[in-house]
């Protein structure tokens, strides 16, 4: 890891001290170290020992990075066009009969050289300025990393996200990982790099603390582990780049050569394909103009046609294939179980809204079935789901809410579509497609038994509801309990983590978030900023959640969370907003206010929720394990 400095050499007008006495204090010297992948210590423009400014351009760099013999040109380019411009005035020199000596043209370039020297060490002044306002104030005023300190918040890590960029390479990245990074306490006009450690991970987010500082925080800064100023130790060394000790800290020693050695063996870093790693796990299979069937969002029983219009971080933005202007639009990841082949509703007997464009768009093409998340294959050969069965679902139309839910319909491959009690439309039109194996469906008594609110249906009377009585009145039966999916995987997340997750009321937007209950797989997201009811239930390893800094590592817009001053107001005008919005679903309902249920359940109705038989209770009671609320 760090063979490019343990082999160098060292300057022995550098450092006479040993290791003992590399610890001291050394008084400031009159020139900052510079440590170059040979283990020289050059010095500034003052020392005139290791800087060279470029004759051409007038950019000042170390001298051992420019180009011939005599270190006169930052670049080839550069080289060519002073050999260039050389013989121009040569030849007019002699025009004049006087050709100039090689002296004499250098001397007559001078002045401008320093101009242009002048000039741009005064723009990377003013860049070094610009980076520094940007980094300190993002867009939108909104920084993870200020939010995330000030609050002591701790967020979930990228391994908690197989759908996300290096979720499922991150390796060992922790705290106390070393990487080279850009040197921003430093007067120099060129790039130059130092060492840092990471003090604090924050999803893709890194507090980084500059080498040498040791328990001084005064200078620590927060970035996108995953940014392209990130490298791993070492990358200096083959990449011929200087080594800058920050100004601040300059002065605490006279040999860092040494120092780097001792603080970085046996220290960790980054793989050295990392940054590779980074752009394969950001290639995304899904292109513009590829048509998908996607769940039609006016009338959720359906599916339409749409295209792919833009890709951003796997998200896609559809585009209903009969808009016109392009503005009928959907957003939903790539792994979404919203969006499927072209002929899949046909394939498992769905309703489907037929396109009135007879032919395909010049330039569009189908999206190939294998791009398509797969779901699990069930068997319903034996026992299995039927019309009329009775369960418990997330409302997709008030994802807050868990409902009393009816099976409508048993289509093929193991989907099927789902009623809310109560507030179904009489054509059926707000019946939702889910999968058996879906996390978003739950058995009777789930609720109640992880004291989780229950939404009864609209306009039932005989409350608090009990199901035992409900199926009753109704004459239905529950759906097996040994039907549903009660896999719950080793997700990572813990209560009071922070994320970014989609609005999935409001597709388009990716907000800063909290998990404030796990249920098994199961996660309750608050977004901040926003009262309660707009919680949502998500599953786990829904591609709708994302670690803290993927906005940014995307270029996707991050909703900040509403400030208290405005909380109201907009919270109001959000209330306005949702109901308008649920207007266009037929059979929408409004979510019914239940007080929590203290009460367990009584011996018959438990019974009834673990099944008659032994290898039905037995199945089922590791699924069954109360929560803490």
């Amino acid at each position: 890891m760090f063979d490019g400095y343990d082999s160098c050499s060292e300057d022995t007008s550098s450092s006479s001290s040993s290791d003992e006495s590399e610890e001291e204090v050394a008084p400031l010297p009159s020139s900052l170290p510079i440590i170059k992948n040979n283990g020289q210590v050059y010095t500034y423009p003052d020392g005139k020992s290791g800087m060279a400014t470029c004759e051409m351009c007038g950019m000042v760099g170390v001298r051992d990075a420019f180009y011939s013999k005599t270190k006169r040109f930052c670049s080839v380019s550069c080289s060519r066009s002073y050999s260039s411009n050389s013989k121009k005035a040569s030849i007019l020199a002699r025009l004049q009969g006087k050709p100039p000596t090689k002296k004499a043209k250098v001397l007559q370039k001078q002045p401008l050289v320093a101009k242009l020297a002048a000039y741009a060490q005064y723009q990377a002044t003013l860049q070094n300025q610009a980076k520094t306002k940007a980094a300190a104030v993002p867009v939108e005023g909104f920084s993870w990393g200020n939010y995330i300190n000030s609050n002591s918040f701790t967020a979930a890590p990228v391994t908690c996200f197989k759908h996300a960029p290096m979720g499922t390479c991150w390796g060992d990245i922790a705290e106390g990982v070393r990487v080279e990074v850009p040197n921003t306490d430093c007067s120099l006009p060129t790039k130059v790099f130092w060492i840092a450690g990471i003090v604090k991970l924050a999803g893709y987010n890194a507090l980084l603390r500059y080498e040498g500082f040791e328990n001084d925080s005064s200078l620590d800064f927060w970035c996108n582990i995953c940014g392209s100023d990130i490298h791993p130790v070492g990358w200096c060394a083959t990449s011929g780049k200087p080594l800058v000790p920050p100004r601040t800290i300059q002065h605490k020693y006279t040999n860092w050569k040494a120092f780097l050695v001792k603080r970085l063996t046996g220290a960790k870093t980054l793989p050295p394909d990392f940054s590779q790693k980074v752009s394969e796990s950001m290639q995304y299979p899904f292109k513009t103009s590829m048509r998908v069937e996607v769940v039609d969002k006016t009338h959720l029983c359906r599916t339409r046609v749409a295209v792919v219009e833009s890709v951003i971080g796997g998200r896609l933005r559809l585009v209903y294939e009969e808009s016109e202007d392009k503005t009928d639009d959907f957003w939903c990841h790539m792994y979404s179980p919203l969006i499927h082949h072209i002929g899949w509703s046909r394939s498992i007997g769905h309703r489907f809204k037929r396109s009135d464009i007879t032919k395909k768009q010049d330039g569009h093409f189908d999206a190939p079935p294998h791009l398509f998340m797969k779901v699990k294959e069930v068997d319903a050969a034996g026992e299995w789901f039927k019309e009329g069965m009775k369960l418990e679902a997330i409302d997709p139309l008030n994802l807050s809410a868990i409902c009393v839910a009816t099976i409508r319909k048993v289509l093929a491959d193991g989907y099927l579509m789902i009623g809310i009690d109560g507030s179904e439309a009489a054509d059926g039109s707000d019946w939702f497609c889910y999968h058996a194996t879906s996390p978003s469906i739950f058995p009777v008594g789930f609720c109640e038994i992880n004291m989780i609110e229950l939404t009864p249906p609209r306009g039932y009377a005989k409350l608090p509801f009990k199901w035992f009585d409900y199926l009753r009145e109704t004459d239905s039966i529950a759906a097996p309990v040994k039907l549903f999916n009660k896999e719950v995987p080793n997700h990572g997340f813990h209560v009071g983590m922070k994320l970014e997750a989609v609005d999935l009321m409001e597709p388009r937007l990716v907000c800063v978030a909290t998990v404030t209950r796990i249920i098994h797989r199961l996660l309750r997201i608050h977004f901040d900023g926003w009262e309660d009811e707009y919680d949502q239930w998500v599953d786990c390893e829904s591609p709708d959640l994302y670690p803290v800094g993927w906005c940014q590592l995307t270029g996707y817009q991050l909703q900040p969370p509403a400030p208290q001053s405005s909380r109201d107001s907009q919270s109001s005008s959000s209330k306005q907003k949702k109901k308008a919005k649920s207007q266009q679903y037929k059979g929408h309902k409004k979510m019914t206010s239940l007080q929590l249920k203290e009460e367990l359940l009584d011996g018959e109705e438990y019974s009834f929720l673990q099944g008659t038989s032994d290898q039905e209770s037995n199945g089922s009671a590791s699924y069954y394990i109360k929560q803490e609320p």
